[in-house]
């Protein structure tokens, strides 16, 4: 091979590289976070013990995210955990609870969902439809999965494993929320 021809593959392939350098970068730039959500997957929890009680659960379609709200009456919403599950099960028993969804999220809200007068705070239409999703991008399903010790647990039946973000908030009158936002996609 002559000198000439080894100098034009060397430039052929500097080139090539440059090319690939340039393709890889508009890929990565391309490759954004979805609506700049970058909340992932795994288990979200704040360990905080509620004393309020849970009031009602209601659910609401943003433009990146399907969201579920627990209303928590005073004195404000406790703590949660919130995770991706094989099966959504009850506490104390251990009792799977079906839930529609290619994926299934456990949300735990630190709060009970009875009364000091031993009766339930919470008084849905239906246990197994705790919002009406039908429709919904992301949610399938909000499913009752029980009061135990404290805790209120739902299952939430989510189209895929998709990123999700849990958080509380109490307003100025002392009534407290838990929020679980659940991503349309990646």
């Amino acid at each position: 091979m002559t000198a000439v021809r080894r100098r034009l593959l060397s430039a052929i392939a500097a080139l090539a590289l440059v090319a690939s350098m340039t393709v890889a970068g508009a890929t990565t730039a391309l490759a954004a976070p979805y609506c700049g959500i970058t909340w992932g997957s795994q288990a979200k929890d704040q360990l905080i013990p509620g004393y309020g009680f849970v009031v009602g659960i209601r659910g609401g379609q943003q433009d990146c995210f399907d969201r579920l709200v627990f209303d928590i009456a005073s004195p404000g919403a406790g703590g949660y955990f919130v995770n991706y599950v094989d099966e959504v099960t009850t506490d104390g028993s251990g009792e799977v609870v079906p839930v529609r969804g290619g994926a299934k999220l456990q949300v735990v809200a630190r709060n009970r969902s009875w009364g000091d007068d031993g009766q339930l705070t919470l008084h849905p239409d239906s246990w197994t439809e705790l919002v009406d999703v039908t429709g919904w991008r992301t949610f399938r399903q909000v499913t009752w999965a029980g009061t135990f010790e404290g805790d209120t647990t739902v299952g939430l039946g989510v189209r895929a494993r998709l990123p999700f973000r849990a958080f509380t908030i109490t307003d100025p009158g002392g009534r407290g929320r838990l929020v679980v936002d659940v991503a349309h996609s990646w």
